[in-house]
């Protein structure tokens, strides 16, 4: 897999974006591994598909940055898929 179809960064914007769209099965990935203890290595190089031996800093800021990405999703973004937005916590 190439890191080509990845960002270095996930979107860090408040509204759902393509990219996320497109990732939504690479996020439940990531949450899963992380879920089930995975080490991050692994994930960043299964699921992101970057070489972590060769590229040990980018691998780790995008993993951690995607997986910061999957939990918005389950918290916020999922709303905007569903059509409606979430409440304001008081």
């Amino acid at each position: 897999m190439s890191t080509s179809q990845f960002a270095d960064r996930a979107p860090d914007v408040s509204q759902l974006t393509t990219y996320d769209e497109t990732h939504l099965v690479d996020y439940l990935r990531l949450l899963d591994a992380d879920g089930e203890g995975a080490d991050w290595r692994e994930a960043a190089a299964h699921i992101l598909g970057i070489d972590v031996a060769s590229e040990p800093h980018r691998a780790k800021t995008m993993h951690d940055s995607h997986l910061a990405r999957a939990r918005w999703m389950t918290e916020v973004g999922y709303a905007h898929l569903l059509g409606c937005e979430r409440p304001v916590k008081r």
